[in-house]
């Protein structure tokens, strides 16, 4: 990161869930004057001083997204902003949908005035694939905020904050996440629930997801969408995967293993799009990533960039890792410890 946080103030909003803590980890590298962890988790925070007793530069603060006047005391003085809140699980939004739009959506909002009303200098918000076409109530939240964020900008006035997105893939290991689901399942029952072994995904580690927000934040101009360039992979070389090294280390039969397929879940896709094709024509290219400008906006300049082919990017269209690609990440990103 080059020193960007250096003595800076940062809050991470969402600080406890696992993009914030590893947010958390890679900042605390750049030496930063403080960083706030903003999260109405009380126990996980607990977790997170246990951990980091001996750093005198990070705060807990309780509070969540819903609650603008807490947002606003929460970026006093405060430099960058992550925006990394959300009700995420697309069942839970599903069965409680309103709930889904007060965190994911009036949250963005809240979020957005509070970095206005503070003079924050960067406000970056961590959406998702979902949000392309959605089909469930948590990618259409995603969405809105999405847009949130972009008329945040071209409506922000005299202010100087600028306000961008990073659009993730599924995220390996995360909290709620299939693979701790299947090695959960492979443990207690010898049995993994698939919902259809063709479903295809965009996949990123944690250590991906944060590095893209960590670069977003430094690249942000205003308006943008940054996109990491990740891998596709089959949901049958996953449990694949899983089930062979799974085995291994728990001692058991992989013949023994059962795999059930239980059909598709409300809201879910059979494969997910990143980029659509008309957001192709406002997008450049990086060697890592893609930035999609806000067309409202004045265009910017990002060093070695071309302009984005005029393709949409589907999961579907984009030939998946196999077996042993996939068993190199998870081994080497330690995702079944």
């Amino acid at each position: 990161m080059n020193g960007f946080f250096r003595d800076k103030k940062i809050l991470i909003v969402g600080g406890t869930g696992t993009i914030g803590q590893s947010l958390l980890h890679h900042i605390l590298l750049d030496k930063p004057k403080v960083v706030r962890i903003f999260s109405r988790d009380e126990y996980k925070q607990f977790e997170m001083q246990q951990k980091y007793r001996d750093q005198s530069n990070i705060r807990f603060l309780i509070g969540d997204v819903r609650d603008q006047a807490r947002l606003v005391r929460a970026m006093q003085d405060i430099d960058y902003v992550f925006h990394a809140a959300a009700m995420k699980h697309v069942p839970a939004c599903e069965y409680n949908p309103f709930e889904a739009v007060q965190t994911n959506v009036l949250g963005t909002q809240n979020v957005i005035l509070a970095s206005l009303e503070t003079g924050v200098k960067k406000t970056i918000f961590t959406s998702t694939d979902k949000a392309i076409a959605p089909t469930n109530t948590y990618g259409a939240s995603k969405l809105m905020a999405e847009r949130l964020i972009s008329a945040a900008q071209y409506q922000a006035g005299a202010s100087q904050t600028k306000f961008a997105a990073v659009r993730f893939g599924n995220v390996m290991g995360s909290r709620g996440s299939v693979i701790p689901l299947f090695r959960q399942q492979i443990i207690d029952n010898k049995k993994v629930t698939v919902t259809d072994k063709n479903m295809s995904r965009f996949m990123m580690t944690v250590d991906q997801a944060s590095q893209l927000t960590t670069k977003a934040m430094a690249f942000a101009q205003g308006g943008e969408i940054f996109v990491l360039k990740m891998p596709v992979i089959k949901l049958k070389e996953l449990v694949d995967v899983l089930i062979d090294e799974l085995s291994v280390q728990l001692k058991i039969d992989k013949e023994t293993i059962v795999v059930e397929e239980i059909g598709l879940r409300p809201g879910e896709k059979m494969f997910e799009e990143l980029m659509t094709e008309d957001e192709a024509i406002n997008a450049v290219e990086l060697s890592d990533m893609y930035v999609i400008q806000n067309s409202f906006l004045q265009k910017h300049d990002y060093h070695g960039a071309t302009p984005a082919k005029k393709v949409k990017l589907t999961s579907n269209s984009i030939s998946p890792l196999s077996f042993q690609e996939v068993k190199a990440i998870i081994v080497e990103n330690n995702l079944l410890q």
